[in-house]
């Protein structure tokens, strides 16, 4: 029996150790709860339904009968039949539940015995959980219970725990990879600013010239860090709202992309992109601001993405109770099985913190965004090179009531 020491008991009652109701208990007294009730049961059934008919004669006796006994000394006595046969049943009656209730004692201790055997055996697997838990650190998530006893209620338990253990070592391990690659996106640009500004500093014979280059790699550098900083803080909250957004109000997502294609015009001309448009009305009901960063970041990397005299391809429209935002692009081939891990933050078409186009938080952020408004993502590999990605969302009348319990997909 599983103990556990009183609390709150004064003097010297506090070191006494309580029981407590483990769930081998009380099996165990159910159990015997149970096979004492069937054993009383069974007594009176005996005693009232066999022994007292058994002693009723089916030619019932002429009142006033009377019948001559003979005990073990060879004295006779005459008796009235119907009072020996009363008082007959009822001797056999108590010799017979005395009897019942001796052996009741006897077998129902030992089914109690019994029953606590048994089921500390099929708790056992329990037992295994709960040791596996209580060793389980962030150092040991590899663990796993591997229950191989038959397909019941502690086989489905310990499956669903591995099952646990399996989504929190992919939750830890992406978060360690998250922090790392943050430290080592942050650490690049504060290097930069520090190295020009000691450089700089060292020469006693600077001039004008080398001091405001240095204020320009500075200024970019610091711009950089800014904008992985109000990524990273815009990543955060938009995963901390999923679900539960602050802001619900009607929004056009094809007005969104065109405000975009607007602002990334320069850029678009810079690398004389050819760009195609079909704008319908996608209209959903959720936060104005994020569901402007989600088509801006689309936008931006089909634009940053691009290679010189590419395409892009924007679309735009209503799909029965959905709304989808489509945007292709041309540019370096990707692997299919390189797609899902592009919304992971830090990926860049692929490649973990490599070159300098962007921190690698667009699609993350996109996907955090469509999660938060019950929506899903889907990205595409293009024959050639390039990517389509596409994003669904609640449509208006849906999204009203249906935003609060929605749940996002990214699929490949």
């Amino acid at each position: 029996m599983t103990t556990y020491p009183s609390r709150g008991v004064p003097g010297t009652l506090r070191g006494l150790r309580a029981p407590r109701p483990t769930l081998r208990l009380r099996l165990t007294l159910l159990n015997g709860l149970l096979l004492f009730g069937a054993g009383v049961l069974l007594l009176l059934i005996m005693s009232w339904l066999i022994v007292v008919p058994s002693f009723a004669v089916r030619d019932h006796a002429m009142p006033g009968t009377k019948i001559t006994l003979q005990d073990e000394n060879g004295r006779r006595q005459t008796v009235d039949f119907a009072e020996w046969q009363a008082a007959r049943a009822q001797d056999m009656q108590s010799e017979l539940l005395a009897k019942g209730v001796l052996a009741l004692l006897v077998i129902g201790s030992a089914g109690l015995v019994g029953a606590y055997l048994v089921s500390g055996r099929a708790l056992r697997p329990l037992h295994q959980v709960t040791a596996t838990a209580r060793r389980h650190s962030t150092d040991t998530l590899d663990q796993r219970i591997d229950h191989l006893g038959p397909d019941d209620e502690v086989k489905e338990l310990a499956d669903t725990f591995d099952a646990m253990l399996d989504r929190l070592s992919a939750a830890f391990g992406s978060q360690q990879r998250f922090v790392a690659n943050a430290s080592h996106e942050l650490r690049t640009p504060l290097s930069v600013m520090r190295t020009e500004i000691e450089v700089t500093l060292a020469d006693p014979d600077a001039s004008v010239t080398e001091l405001r280059r240095m204020g320009t790699v500075v200024r970019a550098a610091s711009d950089r860090a800014n904008d992985l900083i109000e990524a990273l803080l815009l990543l955060a909250r938009t995963e901390a709202q999923a679900g539960r957004l602050d802001r619900r109000t009607p929004v056009d997502l094809a007005a969104g992309v065109r405000a975009t294609l607007v602002a990334v015009r320069t850029q678009v001309e810079n690398l004389q992109l050819g760009v195609r448009t079909d704008f319908r009305p996608a209209l959903v009901v959720g936060d104005p601001n994020l569901l402007e960063r989600l088509a801006g970041n689309l936008v931006e990397n089909a634009v940053r993405y691009n290679v010189r005299g590419g395409q892009l391809s924007v679309r735009t429209g209503t799909d029965g109770a959905r709304v989808y935002l489509t945007v292709a692009n041309t540019g370096p081939e990707v692997p299919a099985a390189e797609v899902p891990g592009l919304f992971e933050p830090f990926r860049r078409g692929g490649r973990e913190r490599t070159g300098t186009r962007g921190a690698g938080l667009g699609l993350s952020i996109v996907g955090a965004v469509a999660h938060a408004h019950g929506g899903a993502v889907r990205a595409t590999p293009l024959a050639g090179g390039g990517l389509e990605v596409t994003v669904e969302l609640p449509a208006a009348v849906e999204t009203v009531t249906g935003v609060v319990s929605g749940r996002a997909s990214v699929r490949s």
